[in-house]
C-alpha cells in the first residue's frame, strides 16, 4: 500500500456538494450534513490501516466536534470491486460495530474524491461555518498504530477553533495513510458546486 501525505490547506476554499447514499439508507447532500459551526469531511475506508488505527478517536473526536455545532460526515470512495472490504456491506457492518454517529456515504463514481482532491485514507477537510477550508490536518500523531492517550488532539483542537473564531490554525502537519484506490475506468457523473 502506497503511503501519501496530504497537500497543505487551501485557506477558504469552498466545500464541493454531492449527493451520496449512506449506510442507514438516506441520500444526503453537503446542506444536509453541515452543522451550525462548520462541518468535517472526511474519506476513509474499512480496511485502510491508518483508518483502523484512529477509529476509537474518530467516534470520540467527532462525538466531541457534534457539541460544539460541528458535525461530521465520512466518505468512502476505494474501488469496492478490488478492495471488496471496502464494499458497501462492510461499510454498513463498520459503522455499526465502530458505533459512527456520522453520516457513512459511498462514492462509488469517486467523482466526490476527485473533486475534493483527496488522495489518502484518512484525509480530514475541516469546514468553517460559511463551509470555506481550514484545517487539512491529522487527526493526531498516529500512523499505522494509534498515538499515545497524551498525544495532542490535534484535528479536535483546530476544528474547536475554527468553531469558535471561523479560521484554523495556521501550523498544520498533514495526514498521512493509504492511497485511494482509484478506478481504471471510473463513471461519469457530474457533482453539484456548492454556491
Amino acid at each position: 500500500m502506497a503511503l501519501i501525505e496530504t497537500p497543505l490547506c487551501d485557506f477558504g476554499a469552498p466545500a464541493i456538494d454531492f449527493l451520496l447514499p449512506g449506510v442507514d439508507g438516506r441520500v444526503l447532500t453537503l446542506a444536509d450534513c453541515k452543522g451550525p459551526q462548520g462541518l468535517l469531511v472526511m474519506f476513509i475506508s474499512n480496511h485502510c490501516p491508518y483508518v483502523k488505527a484512529i477509529q476509537d478517536k474518530l467516534v470520540r473526536d467527532t462525538r466531541d466536534l457534534h457539541r460544539l455545532g460541528v458535525h461530521t460526515v465520512a466518505i468512502m470512495s476505494n474501488d469496492t470491486q478490488d478492495y471488496p472490504e471496502d464494499s458497501f456491506e462492510n461499510m454498513q457492518r463498520i459503522a455499526l460495530e465502530k458505533g459512527y454517529d456520522f453520516p457513512y456515504l459511498l462514492d462509488d463514481t469517486q467523482n466526490v474524491a476527485k473533486a475534493y482532491g483527496a488522495v489518502c485514507t484518512p484525509d480530514f477537510f475541516g469546514y468553517n461555518r460559511a463551509l470555506e477550508l481550514q484545517y487539512r490536518g491529522r487527526i493526531d500523531a498516529s500512523g499505522r498504530q494509534p498515538a499515545t492517550a497524551e498525544s495532542p488532539r490535534e484535528l479536535f483542537e483546530a476544528m474547536r477553533l475554527v468553531s469558535l473564531t471561523g479560521e484554523g490554525p495556521r501550523q498544520q502537519f498533514p495526514s498521512m495513510g493509504c492511497s485511494i484506490k482509484w478506478r481504471t475506468h471510473s463513471f461519469n457523473t457530474p457533482t453539484r458546486n456548492h454556491p
